[in-house]
């Protein structure tokens, strides 16, 4: 599927933009572009920079993918929007993302956990790769551009409609654009006392650009343009303002909260350990059901690493309404009972008897976590095997199994920001990413309400629904 791209029939020029300059606006502007190449395909970013994102992945590294070959495993490590990712993943999916950037040059390789990296261990080579194909495909891209207002407005066009199966009158869209300069501002037009930039219509002759100044050296020159397909493609809603692009056409969003951060926990002992790692542990937060098994990392601020990203991920929306304070519970030896745990320390009672209790760590915890986790059971550090009493033997126990720390906020994961909610999903075509309600208006990535856990699947669900999107204009063009 992800090899060479399918060509559809002649677009007859039909004008493709794309809001968003990510991972999911260049996969389907790329997809759309090469699909139907006498379309002009435009993305359209707020920022300075494009996958500005895709940058600061995986630490620089990049986290593609995941390796995992099959739909309905893959729909798992999906909190929200698991269900309605199946059938895309079945026409795009890891496989096919691997292929796709393989096909173009760049080779990705899988570590232990199942992560997927360029070979080049570097994010821009990822960059470098759909700035490329963006290019060799003919797509427009402009920086600094950021849409402030879209409208649909009916023009009778005729567009088949697959979903629907039957032809139905389209409308072209109808976008104000909020341009920034690096020249200085003339004068501003005067408009009943006020000063309001001066919209410029793209399909009349214009005259020279009139910016307008917005802040401390913030030049913005306005500029309306149309289009007869429209992609969202912005992101994950950090709030809702975000979302009203789609709002403004119609659509309802489901309320964004943070998914994938770290745990701020105040404990001075846990804080000293920072830097310290647990190949595996079991986090839980009693009362809501959530529980997790992953690798554990100490940092200055508390607690992160993969178990605790993917608590926070199936636990947005809850730990959202504890306002990020609740208690966690740590479980440190979680392929081993209580019992079990027991009889390990009776066992090194009787072996070594004469050594200090602090100074022999039960495997595989490291010696320095083992220490503070026997001095917060009340154990003294000149306590020798010799002389630990039973009580003190089940304060450790339960020290090991369930460590409780309260937990007083939340934290990034590094810069990255995975968001839950966003565009309802019920709202959206799953086969084309198209508008249910808005026909022409089409969607990709973090701006639905889908979320994954770390490890590459949100790359993930962008490069599938940016492709179905693409396909879907691209397709949709060359009809009517």
């Amino acid at each position: 599927m992800a090899g060479r791209p399918v060509k559809f029939a002649r677009m007859s020029s039909q004008r493709v933009i794309v809001v968003g300059g990510g991972a999911a606006g260049f996969f389907a502007a790329i997809t759309c572009a090469e699909a139907a190449p006498d379309a002009e395909v435009t993305v359209l970013e707020r920022g300075p920079q494009f996958l500005s994102k895709v940058r600061i992945s995986g630490g620089g590294r990049c986290n593609v993918t995941h390796a995992c070959f099959d739909a309905r495993e893959l729909t798992a490590c999906y909190p929200r929007g698991g269900r309605a990712l199946l059938a895309p993943f079945k026409n795009f999916q890891a496989r096919d993302t691997v292929a796709w950037f393989e096909s173009r040059g760049v080779k990705l390789k899988t570590e232990a956990d199942g992560r997927m990296f360029p070979v080049s261990d570097s994010s821009q080579t990822i960059i470098d790769c759909l700035m490329n194909a963006a290019k060799a495909a003919g797509v427009k891209l402009r920086l600094n551009c950021g849409v402030e207002h879209v409208a649909a407005s009916g023009t009778g066009i005729l567009s088949v409609q697959p979903v629907r199966d039957r032809l139905e009158a389209c409308p072209t869209f109808e976008l104000t654009i909020a341009n920034k300069a690096s020249t200085p501002s003339p004068p501003l037009e005067e408009r009943g006392g006020g000063r309001r930039p001066i919209q410029i219509n793209e399909r009349a002759p214009r005259p020279g650009p009139l910016p307008a100044v917005r802040g401390e050296g913030e030049i913005m020159a306005s500029e309306m343009t149309s289009c007869d397909h429209l992609l969202l493609a912005t992101g994950g809603c950090r709030a809702a303002v975000a979302g009203q692009l789609a709002v403004s056409l119609g659509h309802t969003l489901e309320p964004p909260v943070p998914s994938l951060f770290t745990f701020h926990i105040e404990s001075p002992w846990l804080r000293a350990l920072a830097g310290v790692s647990v190949g595996s542990v079991e986090a839980s937060v009693a009362g809501v059901r959530l529980r997790e098994r992953g690798p554990l990392l100490v940092t200055h601020w508390g607690l992160s690493g993969p178990v605790i990203l993917r608590l926070s991920a199936w636990g947005a929306r809850a730990l959202h309404k504890f306002n990020y304070q609740f208690p966690l519970q740590i479980n440190w030896l979680p392929q081993l009972h209580a019992e079990a745990i027991a009889a390990e320390l009776k066992s090194r009672q009787a072996a070594q008897p004469a050594r200090l209790v602090v100074n022999v760590p039960v495997t595989p915890l490291p010696s320095r976590l083992w220490e503070q986790l026997v001095l917060a059971a009340g154990i003294a550090r000149d306590t020798r095997w010799a002389a630990l009493s039973r009580a003190a033997q089940h304060r450790l126990v339960q020290q090991l199994i369930r460590t409780e720390f309260p937990v007083t906020g939340k934290s990034l994961n590094k810069d990255e920001f995975v968001t839950c909610g966003g565009v309802r999903l019920g709202e959206v075509n799953f086969k084309t990413m198209e508008s249910k309600i808005c026909p022409g208006l089409f969607f990709a990535g973090e701006l639905l309400d889908i979320d994954g856990i770390t490890g590459g699947f949100n790359f993930q669900a962008a490069w599938t629904t940016g492709w179905l999107a693409g396909r879907a204009m691209a397709a949709r063009g060359g009809y009517g």
